[in-house]
Formats: structure tokens, sequence, C-alpha cells
């Protein structure tokens, strides 16, 4: 018997090595947090477990000089991504559509969920202690195996439902902006402070 892998999920992994990019991020990231008190106000009125510069800036590469490098770096990424994909970007090209900060104390976390509208979606990471959440990505068929039986306690990595990453930091994470994917509660009172991104297919 043969078989063929079809139709494959793509999951690109990067990293920062440099410490002092890191902690040059980091510091931008508490500077940044320090000063938005409309995210706090945000993250207070909805629940969030922590802060996020979501939906309140969207101009952090103007804010610091971290920033504005992130957003070069992220953008050779991505197209090395658009790449491998095989994507024809014909006379358009990929932008940074958006770019925001995360710091998520214990027990915090982010529900499944996608990002409609983008191409390609990832997160860079800064701090990751012990027991802080892993990301959660999901089998993009899930909903249409209805009868699908269980599968065995020990299946290769591409076999199964949920996989799950713990990230360090320095890691760099995009995926496919249609990957439906969560970040497990974590259990660590030391912050998880991360900087997420979307990509757009752009004139």
């Amino acid at each position: 018997m043969t078989s063929r892998l079809l139709f494959p999920t793509r999951l690109f992994e990067f990293r920062v090595e440099d410490p002092a990019v890191l902690s040059e991020l980091e510091e931008s990231c508490w500077m940044v947090e320090d000063g938005d008190s409309a995210g706090h106000a945000w993250c207070e009125e909805k629940g969030y477990p922590g802060y996020t510069s979501y939906a309140s800036l969207d101009d952090l590469p103007t804010r610091a000089p971290a920033f504005a490098d992130l957003e070069t770096r992220l953008l050779d990424l991505a197209n090395q991504a658009a790449k491998d994909l095989g994507w024809d970007l014909e006379d358009r090209k990929i932008s940074l559509d958006a770019i925001w900060i995360n710091i998520l104390g214990e027990g915090g976390h982010h529900s499944g969920h996608i990002h409609p509208g983008s191409i390609l979606s990832g997160t860079i990471y800064l701090a990751v202690p012990e027991g802080a959440g892993d990301i959660r990505f999901e089998d993009p068929r899930l909903a249409r195996m209805m009868a699908a039986p269980p599968l065995l306690d020990e299946v290769e990595e591409n076999q199964r439902r949920f996989v799950y990453i713990a990230p360090k930091p320095g890691d760099i994470l995009i995926w496919e902006s249609w990957l439906r994917h969560e970040v497990m509660p974590g259990k660590s009172e030391e912050p998880r402070i991360s900087i997420s991104f979307n990509f757009a297919w752009s004139r």
C-alpha cells in the first residue's frame, strides 16, 4: 500500500538569537503598556486577562525603533513563507496589516479564533516563563470529520487533531490566517510577553 499526504498545513518557525534584540523589544512593550490608558480601559471593560494594545494602537512601528526593525524583519519572513506556499502575488505585495502587544499573567489565555481578512498571521515570543500557556493549533478539517474514530494515543504530529507548541523566547511562528488557534491558560505569575501580527495582500 502507498499513500500520499494531501493539502498540508504549514507552520513556519523562525528564531531571533540575539538577546539584545529581544531585550529591546521587551522594554519597548513595557514602555507602550505604561502609557496606553485606552488599552488598559479596553482590557478592563472586556475582562482581558492582562494587557493588549490590539484595540487601542495601530502604529507600533512608529513608537520605538525596536518595533520598526521588527516590521522589516517580519516582512522578510512573510515573503519567505509566501514563496514556500507557492503563492503568485502578481503585481501586489505583502504588507504588515496589524501588530500588537500581548502581556498575559496567571490564568491568561486567548480562546480559539482565526484572523479574517489577513493572509498570514503570527507571533514573536519575548518572555515565556515556566508554566506559561502553550499555543494550540486545530486541524482545520475537524468540523468535517463527523463519524471519524478517535485517534490512538501515539500518532504522528501531522495526524493529530490538535498540536500544542511550547514557544521559547526568540521564537517566531507564522501560519496562514485561516488556521484556528488559541493560547492555553497560563500557570505562571510571571508575565508571558509576545507581539502578534497580521499580513495583508495589498496593492
